[in-house]
């Protein structure tokens, strides 16, 4: 497995992206039928604290690992690269141990006090043991991405989502006799076991390579790597602001829900479940573009940082239009869609629309979603790691007041929770553009603006028309996946014609470059 181009890189993830999402999304079908609504509310709720968690315990080094094994690959130097993984896996694994026995002594407590539904514990107590694995897996992940090989992380990521669909179902429906929450204590069991498969793969690419020794003289890389751990993290330290910030809005996003819909005079029961609707069943629609802006993220790190070095700032600036460009394209079918056709989606899929709402209330608004992860790998790349990170403060303040004021208000209710889930999304990605405008100069222009205005309208008033025309979509499976086939194709044309992607792109794509050459 080899190096690939920015490009490629890219491709090679998002193909992954796509398996591993479409993968997911049959987990999540089978977790929502079998448990139901209360039950993907108690799994959904456990969720956040593991995130809080697994940040901590990563401490941003992931980034880090990546950045500086690629300086070090640059140099041909192996032993830095040995030093490098030697100190992170060190300083993970002992926080992991750490971090995973205080989150099994906590549980109670985040169970009973902070999310005010004692049967999260199980749910809680069942993820704890996935925090190692996660620790080694990021390392490993990181040591990857920084030689720019995408393939080993694309496949792992693959493997771990056909382990857990493999197992979700027979723990689910072993342990659902006991009660929900043993239910979702057995969905958790079945992450554990497709990240440890997915660890296991790694490992086991990463001794068949084996360029790097990691046992051997081992204590003689811990005691000189003061300057290793310097150089991490002066890197870490900084990004991991930015998701420590975002795990630990997460972490007090389902406890300040459920305080305030208990103000609004809801039930605990009640305010479970439709927060299970809004992040089991909303959210994870709303996600779904994300896989292509978080696979352009990481291969935009090591990109942007070589083109830094080399003080090549039109490159940069280029890398940066074209992942807005592409990010941007890969959002706006699903916002459309989405909006439009919000009830029969969730109908198709829950069997249910009693969500439809939220759908139709937040997709709009995150549309500038599919741009921020962009937005913030590129100032990470250009050590701007502060700014990004006082950004994301700014954004959870603001997102955590409004959810408070307005999911505490009768009137409100859980959609005061969806409003300022949009509010959040729209605040930090203004704010990251406004950072790399006000740091090197950069902006949107107003040529791409109005493009991307005129693919959305365009996109609009296509669905439209399609909903006119073919009649019954919402009873019949068939019309509405021609419907989508037909506006799918109409996306296609559009992206083709309005040049938001380009030959010389699509050039670099193996099969298709004896076409476009």
């Amino acid at each position: 497995m080899t190096k690939q181009t920015f490009l490629q890189g890219t491709l090679i993830l998002i193909m992954a992206g796509m398996i591993t999402r479409l993968l997911g999304f049959i987990n999540r079908l089978v977790v929502a039928r079998i448990m139901g609504e209360e039950g993907v509310g108690l799994y959904m709720m456990a969720i956040p604290t593991l995130l809080l968690v697994i940040t901590l315990t990563q401490l941003g080094l992931p980034v880090a690992i990546s950045k500086r094994v690629s300086e070090a690959e640059a140099k041909n130097d192996q032993a830095k690269i040995k030093q490098i993984l030697v100190m992170s896996l060190l300083i993970t694994g002992i926080l992991s141990v750490g971090f995973t026995i205080g989150m099994i002594m906590a549980a109670p407590f985040i169970a009973t006090t902070l999310l005010t539904d004692e049967r999260t514990l199980y749910p809680l107590v069942a993820i704890s043991p996935i925090i190692p694995i996660i620790a080694v897996s990021s390392v490993l992940k990181g040591y990857f991405q920084g030689k720019q090989n995408m393939k080993p992380q694309s496949f792992a990521l693959v493997i771990e989502q056909v382990v857990r669909i493999a197992c979700v179902a027979i723990f689910i429906k072993l342990l659902i006799p006991y009660g929900v929450e043993f239910a979702a204590a057995g969905a958790m069991i079945s992450v554990i076991l497709g990240e440890l498969a997915s660890l296991a793969f790694l490992i086991y690419l990463f001794k068949r390579k084996k360029t790097v020794k990691i046992r051997h003289r081992f204590l003689y890389y811990v005691k000189s790597g003061k300057d290793t751990i310097k150089g991490l993290f002066s890197i870490a330290l900084p990004s991991t602001g930015s998701r420590l910030i975002g795990n630990i809005s997460h972490f007090l996003e389902p406890i300040l829900v459920a305080q305030s819909l208990a103000i609004a005079g809801i039930s605990s029961s009640m305010a479970t479940k439709q927060y299970g609707e809004l992040t089991g069943y909303v959210l994870p629609l709303l996600f779904l573009p994300t896989f292509i802006t978080n696979s352009l993220s990481i291969a935009l790190v090591p990109s942007i940082s070589e083109a830094d070095a080399n003080h090549d700032k039109r490159l940069i600036h280029h890398r940066i239009h074209q992942s807005i460009r592409i990010s941007f394209a890969s959002g706006a079918l699903a916002t459309i869609v989405l909006t439009l056709f919000a009830a029969p989606i969730l109908h198709y899929m829950y069997g249910t629309d009693n969500a439809s709402h939220f759908l139709v209330l937040m997709a709009p608004f995150f549309i500038l979603l599919y741009i921020q992860a962009p937005l913030q790998a590129a100032l990470q790349a250009l050590d701007l790691a502060r700014p990004a990170m006082l950004n994301s403060l700014i954004g959870a303040a603001v997102k955590l007041t409004v959810l408070f004021f307005l999911a505490s208000n009768p009137n409100f209710g859980i959609n005061g929770v969806a409003i300022a889930m949009a509010v959040g999304v729209v605040l930090v990605t203004l704010l990251h553009l406004a950072s790399l405008h006000n740091k090197i100069g950069f902006m949107i222009s107003w040529v791409d603006l109005c493009k991307m205005g005129l693919l959305l309208f365009s996109l609009l008033v296509s669905g439209r028309f399609l909903k006119t025309i073919f009649t019954g979509f919402e009873t019949n499976l068939l019309i509405f996946i021609l419907i989508l086939s037909v506006l799918t194709v109409v996306y296609i044309i559009l992206l083709f014609a309005l040049k938001f992607i380009t030959k010389e792109e699509l050039t670099q794509i193996p099969l298709l470059k004896k076409w476009f050459a």
